[in-house]
């Protein structure tokens, strides 16, 4: 069986985990090492800022 690819891009994630308070965690133990619900907010904040980047070009 073949894993599909990720949509975010690694540094995407790490600015993510960043802002939201578990990068040390991921650099410890890596993407296994975060709660469910980290990475449900990761998603949440993607979104988020995807929302956000689409109405500004909607404006523009």
């Amino acid at each position: 069986m073949s894993r599909r690819g990720g949509v975010m891009s690694e540094e995407f994630k790490y600015e993510l985990a960043k802002d939201l308070g578990f990068y040390d965690t991921v650099k410890r133990e890596g993407w296994g090492g975060i709660t469910t619900r980290d990475a449900g907010n990761m998603v949440k904040r993607a979104i988020e800022i995807a929302e956000k980047a689409l109405a500004e070009q909607a404006r523009s």
